[in-house]
């Protein structure tokens, strides 16, 4: 007989507070959470009659930054147990997710229909503070950051050329596809650099068999394409509805964006 508490120490908690890799039943269990997120926001904009469109993805971008570098605040142990339980997954979703929903109710009923400056002022400043902690740890691989835009540039702008001859590819043309297509790349190459030169590992359960099986990080690149833009193409071809569509772009654009500032940072802090 299963003993519900061992199950759920062992599944849960202990990942949280040692910080080890995913497993296939949180790996789930944080993947539905997230449909369930997605969902609940849909029916929270509406009620307060927000538009999800361009204007107020961009605007959020700030607090995803924000989010990451904040990750890597724990990574760099400039906070101690048992605050820094709250930057590990999946807690420190929720406290970047009440941050973040603080920041657009306050600023919206401040600034009214005008506040996606002032809202994405406040994830600025949340960004900056943290970088000015990180950065005084001090830089060991300096380099790394610029080697991660070069790489994700470089295969962002292949694709975008690959458009040109493949007609099929044309929903690229859409910023938001193309914005999470990069924000991949971008983590992919982190991985990338991270793995097969700096001797790091990958957490998640399916890049982890993947890459062992390939027996090289760069797989990463093909695995994230081969998914991203049959699910890119599906998104525009099946969700009607815009507001639906537009936070699904931004839940993908975050499952990119998070990981390659993170990772980027740990390497080039060499923590």
């Amino acid at each position: 007989m299963i003993d519900l508490a061992d199950w759920i120490y062992r599944y849960y908690i202990h990942p949280i507070i040692y910080d080890t890799s995913y497993n296939p039943v949180d790996t789930i269990t944080w993947a539905v959470v997230l449909g369930l997120a997605i969902l609940g926001l849909v029916k929270l904009f509406r009620h307060y009659r927000l538009a999800i469109d361009e204007r107020l993805v961009l605007s959020t971008l700030p607090y995803i930054l924000a989010g990451s570098s904040l990750r890597v605040i724990e990574d760099a142990e400039i906070v101690q147990p048992p605050w820094s339980y709250l930057l590990i997954t999946p807690l420190i979703f929720f406290l970047v997710f009440l941050v973040t929903a603080g920041s657009l109710t306050l600023t919206r009923r401040i600034l009214g229909d005008q506040f996606h400056h002032g809202y994405a002022a406040i994830g600025l400043a949340w960004t900056l503070f943290n970088l000015m902690l990180l950065f005084g740890v001090g830089l060991e691989n300096g380099w790394v950051i610029g080697a991660v835009f070069a790489l994700g540039s470089a295969l962002t702008g292949g694709l975008l050329l690959s458009r040109r001859a493949i007609p099929s590819l044309s929903f690229l043309d859409d910023r938001f596809n193309l914005m999470i297509v990069y924000a991949h790349m971008l983590d992919a190459s982190s991985t990338y650099l991270g793995v097969d030169w700096f001797g790091y590992y990958e957490k998640h359960v399916v890049p982890t068999f993947l890459i062992d099986l390939a027996g090289t990080a760069a797989v990463m690149y093909p695995l994230k394409l081969i998914v991203l833009l049959p699910a890119l193409f599906m998104i525009d071809k099946a969700i009607d509805d815009r507001s639906l569509r537009n936070l699904t772009k931004l839940a993908l654009i975050t499952l990119g964006l998070a990981p390659a500032v993170r990772n980027t940072l740990r390497l080039a802090l060499g923590v």
